[in-house]
């Protein structure tokens, strides 16, 4: 296709010499040998290589390292080879599509923070070369009659600017649509994923994978470790794997089923989430706060919050119930990408939720007897007979059989989320140039609040999704935790509209 003579890439190509010229000549000849994606989504990779060069220019980063960096056999064959894979949903992810709502779905979002802003279009191509490592992200989610299922799809996967609130829907169905997205604001990088297609260990993967070679794009190297995966490397079978056949059962069901929690009190905000707050906190001084009290950092934090959540209730005849995701793998070592996380649900009557400290031997009970392998193995149990029992029925009847069974899960019978990703660590060569991480969970139908927290150099970053604009939660919380010390950075964003 002819160039129009405005086209910047043209003008580029023109303040090359003839030599220069040559070898762009030779690089775009042996590109489309990499792409059998059909003329458009062909023309769209094209064209992001030729912003990526624009971007090195800006950047004055020589032509002969550009096209190093650039090499497309980078992209591995991946974008040339016709597939026909997919993908059955894992145990645990098969309820999420039957649980949602207008509007409504299970989506998270991790974040980097870097020292410099975003260059899109070299994130752009971040994302293209990362992709072929990762194939069961490279999917759209599709309907079966019995059963949704994750179809793979070959395409330009763009990378878009974040200036929407977080974790929104997002459209499922069609060809082409994503079950992620990449976003960039200034010199934050983040990945949202719906929760069909991972967990928070397969994105936090994914997420520094893509970190690692958007940074290597930009001439800083590093080596593939600390959860980094090598782009050189195959995918392995393993890590798309559906770990919970696995796990042990349990002699007898439980887990999903129980009865309503108390729900924090404030209207309901008609853009969710309406506001999103970040408590960052040292790490140091908030794990020796856990150990004086003889118990862990998620116990200590539950705490806190499940008193914060009574202040910020109308009703106070009932239990406060705090959902805690339990990492399987703890349990059963693996590398899958997958979904291999269930849960365990802290709960407190109400009226016993005044003195933090005195709820911990009743927190550090319950999640010793909840999160325990063997709570697991019912769980999975439970999780078992709810396909069993729907699986002869077509698709379209079994989101309302689920729901009347076993409610909205983690939802009404949850008055909020506490979801702790631990400690994580990038490569030694590029540690130094990430700032922060975040770790935000998507609203859900009527929970006024979630909660992330993720842990990175020694800042603890507690990030509280909101639905509604009272803010008795977050205050109440803060002035907790600054009673016992703690010194809490408050950032975020003010409330989005309501």
């Amino acid at each position: 296709m002819k160039k129009p003579v405005n086209d910047p890439f043209l003008s580029y190509m023109l303040t090359h010499s003839e030599e220069e010229r040559a070898l762009l000549h030779g690089f775009f000849e042996k590109l489309p040998l990499h792409l059998d994606l059909g003329r458009e989504q062909n023309a769209r990779m094209i064209r992001d290589f030729e912003e990526a060069f624009l971007s090195y220019e800006a950047l004055g980063v020589p032509l002969a390292e550009a096209l190093r960096r650039l090499e497309p056999a980078n992209l591995q064959g991946f974008f040339a080879r016709e597939t026909t894979a997919w993908y059955p949903l894992d145990s645990a992810a098969k309820v999420y599509p039957l649980t949602m709502g207008h509007g409504k779905m299970a989506v998270f979002r991790l974040a980097v923070q870097l020292k410099s802003p975003i260059e899109p279009a070299l994130l752009q191509m971040a994302l293209h070369f990362t992709l072929p490592r990762f194939p069961g992200f490279a999917v759209t989610l599709k309907k079966g009659f019995f059963w949704h299922y994750l179809d793979a799809w070959k395409g330009c996967y763009p990378v878009y600017a974040d200036d929407r609130p977080p974790c929104r829907a997002m459209k499922l169905g069609r060809t082409g649509t994503t079950a992620f997205r990449v976003l960039y604001h200034g010199s934050r990088l983040s990945c949202e994923f719906f929760h069909v297609l991972t967990d928070g260990t397969g994105g936090m993967v994914f997420l520094k994978t893509l970190t690692a070679e958007y940074l290597r794009l930009l001439g800083k190297d590093s080596s593939a470790e600390q959860g980094v995966l090598d782009l050189k490397e195959l995918p392995r079978e393993e890590e798309y794997a559906n770990e919970f056949p696995r796990v042990l059962r349990g002699k007898s069901k439980g887990g999903f089923a129980d009865r309503g929690a108390l729900q924090l009190g404030g209207r309901l905000s008609r853009v969710n989430p309406c506001r999103i707050l970040h408590f960052k906190m040292d790490a140091d001084k908030l794990l020796s706060l856990a150990k004086s009290r003889g118990c862990t950092v998620t116990a200590y934090l539950s705490s806190r919050l499940i008193c914060a959540c009574r202040s910020a209730m109308e009703l106070q005849k009932g239990d406060i119930s705090v959902q805690i995701p339990v990492n399987m793998r703890k349990f059963y070592p693996s590398p899958t990408l997958r979904n291999f996380s269930l849960y365990c649900g802290i709960r407190i009557p109400a009226g016993q939720a005044s003195e933090p400290d005195k709820l911990l031997p009743e927190i550090l009970r319950q999640m010793e007897e909840k999160a325990g392998q063997e709570s697991m193995g019912r769980m999975v149990a439970s999780t078992e007979s709810l396909v069993q029992m729907a699986r002869y029925l077509p698709l379209k009847l079994k989101g309302p059989v689920v729901q009347a069974v076993y409610g909205v899960l983690g939802d009404r019978i949850f008055t909020t989320t506490l979801s702790n990703l631990g400690v994580v660590r990038f490569p030694e060569e590029i540690a130094g140039e990430v700032m922060g991480l975040d770790f935000v969970l998507g609203t859900a139908r009527v929970n006024r609040a979630l909660c992330g927290l993720v842990t990175y150099g020694n800042v603890a970053n507690f990030s509280i999704a909101k639905q509604t604009k009272d803010p008795t939660l977050e205050e109440t919380l803060l002035r907790l935790l600054e009673a016992d010390g703690l010194s809490v950075r408050v950032e975020g964003s003010q409330v989005y509209a309501y």
